[in-house]
């Protein structure tokens, strides 16, 4: 899962992103968003939350009702074509038939796709959900229920038990929200839309296949309006690549009320990218003064004995402890939190390549294991961009000779080292934090 955006979470996108960008991992574009205690996704309480839409006109509502209209019978066609596709990959007619029965056209599902990238979050604001006291204290009693199985889930694959909870806790609240959409008729109606339709339908055909197996009957394959499935939103082909069936039942059951599989299915994808046991995802450092900030790039990693010598401490006031090459991460720029990376950083973006998302499982894996809460301040009057005004920042650095080298909204490596660039040219902290106040300096 590669990364989407780096410092303004966009807050909807798959349980594991590189296979989407990539190779068929898990899509952060695919990722249904951190649910919160309450059981709502936060990136569609955040959408309702700030949304100015005027309500639409009796024309308006007209005009989208024969929309609808067209496309319901546009995809009772859509469906014989694609069951014609799918028993040419071997799925079965009577496999086929049980499970699109009673499958509709889901006009929901396009309206969350199409609004996801609109909404974001600053990563204060997320990592205020994330890592919550309630979500904090849920997550050690999860830990302590499931405390035996952990314990040997962790033996067999490496993965420290608290990060497994963390995502748990981060993807269904520790099981208490699944998602209870259809996902034979969400990834149906995603795949009959052309804007990411070969995704989907890969999708759609793995689930089938996931049915044909027997693993769960079609009428309990539910999930998220994305089609990630279960305790840790698996999306199908990440789950035929990697789930597992730890409880020996013959079943990879990622759905039920019991989490083990789910829970032992995460840890092996972990460990299937290069989970390095012991080793920390980050750890919160203190800067020195005059540190170079150039240096706060994720192409640029040093032992930690040669980051102490360039004046970086821990917490402690002491050297970071040794657990490989690491990185310094400033996620809100110089204003905010630093970081040390690992390696395990980049394992965990496999999961959800949002930079948030991985500080959130990493600080929630840390909180329940009994640590501290981030000590750094944050630059709270900073408000997240909207989308608009990420293209705007791209159009304008570009205008002004720092290439983005596109302008997709998307606040990744590219536009970080366009911001950089556009701050030493011009005399400012080179942090590479694309903030509403370097906005407003470019217009």
């Amino acid at each position: 899962m590669r990364r989407w955006v780096a410092f303004s979470m966009v807050m909807a996108g798959s349980a594991m992103a590189a296979e989407a960008a990539a190779a068929n991992s898990l899509a952060a574009s695919e990722h249904p968003g951190t649910i919160n205690e309450e059981g709502q996704n936060d990136s569609f309480q955040l959408a309702s939350a700030t949304s100015l839409r005027p309500a639409a006109k009796p024309v308006a509502l007209q005009a989208r009702a024969v929309e609808q209209a067209a496309a319901e019978r546009d995809f009772k066609g859509w469906i014989t074509d694609f069951k014609g596709r799918a028993m040419t990959q071997g799925i079965s007619p009577p496999v086929l038939d049980k499970a699109f029965d009673g499958v509709v056209y889901d006009p929901e599902v396009i309206r969350r796709d199409r609004n996801q990238s609109e909404f974001t979050k600053t990563i204060w604001d997320y990592l205020d959900s994330a890592a919550s006291a309630l979500r904090v204290k849920n997550g050690k009693a999860a830990l302590r229920q499931q405390q035996a199985r952990l314990a040997q889930i962790e033996a067999q694959f490496g993965v420290e038990k608290e990060i497994v909870v963390a995502i748990w806790g981060l993807e269904s609240s520790y099981g208490a929200f699944r998602g209870k959409m259809n996902v034979i008729r969400s990834l149906a109606t995603l795949a009959f839309d052309s804007r990411r339709g070969a995704f989907f339908e890969g999708q759609l055909l793995a689930a089938l296949k996931i049915l044909q197996a027997g693993d769960v009957p079609a009428r309990e394959m539910t999930g998220s309006w994305a089609g990630a499935m279960g305790h840790t939103q698996f999306i199908p082909t990440s789950y035929l690549d990697y789930a597992v069936d730890f409880t020996g039942d013959g079943k990879r059951d990622i759905w039920s009320d019991d989490p083990a599989d789910a829970l032992a299915s995460t840890a092996a994808y972990l460990k299937q990218f290069g989970w390095v046991t012991g080793q920390p995802w980050g750890v919160e450092v203190v800067l020195p003064k005059h540190f170079d900030y150039t240096l706060a790039d994720r192409e640029i990693e040093k032992p930690p004995a040669d980051w102490a010598a360039l004046g970086i401490r821990g917490l402690d006031g002491h050297a970071v402890q040794d657990h490989g090459p690491a990185s310094i991460l400033l996620p809100a720029g110089s204003e905010g939190a630093a970081f040390m990376i690992f390696r395990n950083f980049a394992v965990l973006e496999r999961y959800n390549t949002a930079d948030a998302y991985v500080i959130g499982v990493g600080h929630l894996a840390d909180r329940i294991k009994g640590g501290a809460p981030i000590k750094s301040g944050w630059p709270r009057s900073d408000r997240a961009l909207s989308l608009a005004e990420r293209e705007e920042m791209q159009t304008r650095l570009t205008r002004a000779g720092f290439d983005t080298e596109g302008i997709d909204g998307k606040i990744g490596p590219k536009t970080i080292g366009a911001v950089r660039a556009y701050q030493v040219a011009n005399g400012l902290t080179p942090d590479g934090y694309a903030s509403p106040r370097l906005l407003e300096r470019l217009r």
